[in-house]
């Protein structure tokens, strides 16, 4: 990695436990039966895009899904249903990117929106009384930049907004559909299959 000056995570599966099976059983509990054709690791329908993207807010994408799905759950079975992924934040993986942050120039590039940003945040708070975004030169979420992976327009903003160099950025992801993305762009790349996770790396 001696090229390497910049490093770009991805947040969840990463840095971030995830589970998208709690999702999709916390939905199916609330009576619908096929969550994966709204939203799975590798595939968002439209609506959820939107939701990620920023296009709609956290209202209108509530009643919008209970318009589309039929559901009568509360706003608050939603959220929770939607926020079950949600893992922990490991002790040992902060210590690692605050540590490698003295090394590389650290950013985050995240498929997220409002409702998990909410939760992840307060999550990462109450655990090590700190504002989680804090550990990156800046972080980048697509509800916000109103772009999401694997799109490479995604990418193309970080890079620009930051001036970073393509060859000189390792971007390291859970989801090989955007480690691919990346590699096309010049970006080197590390995709994270596990049980292997950041702290096996050599950086």
């Amino acid at each position: 990695m001696q090229k390497i000056k910049n490093l770009l995570f991805d947040l969840g599966g990463v840095i971030l436990d995830i589970d998208f099976k709690k999702t999709k059983t916390a939905f199916e509990a609330l009576g619908i039966e096929d969550f994966d054709a709204f939203f799975t690791q590798h595939h968002a329908s439209p609506l959820f895009e939107n939701l990620e993207t920023g296009k709609i807010g956290p209202d209108e994408f509530l009643q919008a899904f209970r318009d589309e799905t039929k559901l009568s759950a509360s706003d608050h079975a939603i959220r929770d249903a939607w926020n079950a992924m949600i893992g922990e934040f490991s002790s040992q993986r902060i210590e690692f990117v605050q540590k490698l942050s003295l090394k590389y120039r650290t950013y985050l590039l995240s498929n997220t929106n409002i409702i998990h940003y909410d939760a992840f945040i307060k999550k990462y708070t109450s655990t090590f009384h700190a504002d989680f975004n804090t550990l990156f030169i800046r972080a980048f979420y697509s509800h916000e930049i109103k772009l999401r992976k694997p799109y490479p327009e995604a990418f193309l903003y970080v890079l620009k907004k930051e001036n970073l160099c393509p060859s000189e950025t390792l971007f390291l992801d859970d989801t090989k559909i955007n480690t691919d993305t990346a590699q096309a762009l010049g970006i080197p790349t590390i995709h994270l299959v596990p049980p292997k996770t950041i702290l096996d790396l050599d950086l």
